[in-house]
């Protein structure tokens, strides 16, 4: 049985698929070209990322297809219900990449509140002549310990999130209108483990609460986070978005940026991808990456393990 693995897959995956009779294929096929390729290759697992987009005219026009798998959480790039109306399987791997997203979300805090992110810029150009001009800029930065971290969406990578917060010693609160408690347990490296318990709270009480916001939440139709929310908001606290593009209202988020009401801002993803607007890429308190929370090795050895478990188990 053949796996076109569209937007890569770990040697992890590709190793435990081949041990199971599997042959996986890695070509990266144009998304106007799918429909063709699977049928011509009889394919009966596609896997993507967030890169290929799995709609009703892949559904509708490949028969040989069993299962789509996404690498990674969300899967809002496949049409899931139709999918499983038309009796395919939708796998997806949910706690693959939590670790490696929360990482991404203190590298980010860590970078702006020791004004890393501009410094970055800035030294290249100016370190030899306004070497003590640019010491003098970056010398208030803050700690995190002791500050208050609010998370706006509480599954798993929200609870990973607030994992690495309170091993900081920060504060925790946190917003899911699913969710009353979640039971977080701290493991370290020599075997001990700390548990807490973490009671969610309304959503103002979070905004008006943070020093810092965190989000986790799915694609949606209406923003999170927009002028009515940064109104809420403590001044000068600092976002970080790493769910989705279109969660927040990059205009609102820009305004508030502007007036002073937010200090600094993360983000990982962008309402427009491939392409953000200029006026965010070129704003020096956004500190920026190109959606890549789940783009550890680490993740992407999980992802491909979990991948290929849900698989044999699927098919064999």
């Amino acid at each position: 049985m053949k796996v076109l693995a569209n937007d890569g897959l770990a040697k992890s995956g590709i190793a435990a698929l081949g041990l199971n009779g599997f042959e996986v294929d890695l070509t990266t096929v144009a998304q106007d070209q799918l429909v063709d390729y699977i049928n011509k290759n009889e394919i009966v697992v596609l896997l993507v990322r967030s890169a290929t987009q799995v709609r009703k005219d892949i559904i509708d026009n490949c028969p040989s297809l069993k299962i789509i798998g996404r690498g990674g959480v969300g899967m809002d790039n496949i049409d899931v219900e139709y999918a499983r109306e038309k009796g395919l399987k939708v796998i997806n791997t949910p706690a693959a990449s939590s670790h490696s997203v929360a990482e991404l979300v203190f590298a980010h805090l860590f970078g702006m509140v020791r004004f890393l992110h501009d410094a970055n810029r800035n030294m290249p150009l100016e370190g030899e002549s306004k070497f003590n001009t640019l010491k003098k800029a970056y010398a208030k930065g803050i700690e995190l310990k002791g500050k208050t971290l609010g998370v706006i969406g509480f599954g798993r990578i929200g609870q990973a999130t607030a994992k690495v917060a309170l091993g900081l010693g920060m504060k925790v609160i946190a917003f899911d209108p699913f969710l009353e408690s979640a039971d977080l347990e701290l493991e370290f490296f020599d075997g001990q483990k700390v548990s807490f318990n973490v009671k969610t709270i309304a959503k103002d009480e979070v905004l008006k609460q943070a020093d810092f916001l965190t989000l986790h939440v799915p694609a949606q139709k209406e923003y999170a986070i927009s002028t009515k929310e940064f109104e809420i908001m403590k001044d000068g606290a600092i976002l970080v978005n790493a769910a989705r593009g279109g969660v927040v209202d990059e205009v609102a988020l820009v305004k508030a940026i502007e007036s002073g009401k937010i200090a600094k801002a993360a983000l990982d993803v962008f309402e427009k991808e491939p392409k953000p607007e200029v006026q965010l890429l070129m704003n020096p308190n956004l500190s920026l990456t190109p959606h890549i929370g789940a783009a550890t090795a680490e993740a992407q050895d999980r992802i491909g393990t979990e991948l290929a478990q849900q698989i044999v188990e699927i098919l064999k």
